[in-house]
């Protein structure tokens, strides 16, 4: 029997020598198995070779990672990136319809940094491609020659929406502090999507999903470094957990009834 839910955790298609391969952080990896009480599984990125259907009749949640890549923008109107710019066409074509699907089949989501973009973008939001170049916003990138602690620290305070999700996740609190390693933004807000909180400088940090069946909620920053230490991530992941796992009650309740009915 079951005892843990099974979360499929989103990965990129990457080069490895001349052999393509499917890579995940093990940050994201650990907070699944630690912080959520679950079992991770890594979600290839090979588009419709694997459907959306059969995904998420085999898995209890679904966390949507960050990553290098960025969107291509012709997913939400946008103009041509810069020269150099990294993308990931196979997750683009993975990440995308299964995001929607999920929601729609009430199959628990978290989006994190690229995740929390996808999720805009399916609901028909567009994206800042350098929120740094925008006139009124602030630098959110990280300086990569700083060691990873400081790459991870936190960085700016964000505002919670009065009686939305997260600030119930953080017991009622008005501000967190959280790390800030993007330079894409929400530009537009998808449609039935619902801020969650914002920088000081007006940049969407978090949303969830109006009316979802199921835990969806997205974040612009990575709670998964060392989410053990701070407890609104502590509190995001095992959110998480326990709505994966009442998935998993589900589904085996839908698995029972199939087999006494035969």
């Amino acid at each position: 029997m079951q005892t843990k839910p099974l979360v499929g955790v989103s990965a990129d298609r990457t080069m490895m020598g001349a052999h393509a391969s499917h890579v995940v952080g093990e940050k994201y990896i650990a907070a699944i198995v630690d912080g959520s009480d679950a079992l991770a599984m890594l979600l290839p990125a090979l588009g419709a070779k694997q459907s959306a259907t059969d995904i998420l009749a085999a898995v209890d949640g679904l966390l949507f990672t960050g990553s290098y890549s960025n969107v291509e923008p012709h997913h939400y109107g946008g103009d041509a990136s810069a020269p150099g710019t990294l993308h990931d066409a196979a997750r683009d074509a993975t990440t995308l319809p299964l995001m929607r699907a999920a929601i729609e089949a009430g199959v628990p989501v978290l989006a994190i940094c690229r995740g929390f973009q996808e999720m805009n973008v399916v609901f028909g939001g567009t994206l800042h491609q350098s929120v740094h170049a925008v006139e009124g916003f602030n630098d959110h990138r990280e300086n990569k020659d700083d060691e990873l602690a400081v790459q991870y620290s936190p960085s700016h305070p964000i505002q919670l929406t009065e009686g939305g999700l997260l600030q119930r996740l953080a017991a009622g609190a008005n501000e967190a502090r959280v790390n800030s390693l993007h330079g894409q933004g929400v530009e537009r807000l998808g449609n039935g999507l619902v801020t969650e909180a914002t920088a000081p400088d007006g940049l969407i940090e978090a949303v969830s999903v109006k009316g979802a069946r199921a835990f969806a909620l997205g974040v612009q920053w990575h709670p998964e470094w060392k989410h053990a230490d701070d407890a609104l991530s502590t509190a995001i992941f095992q959110a998480f957990g326990a709505a994966c796992r009442d998935r998993m009650r589900i589904r085996a309740g839908l698995a029972a009834a199939s087999a006494a009915a035969l």
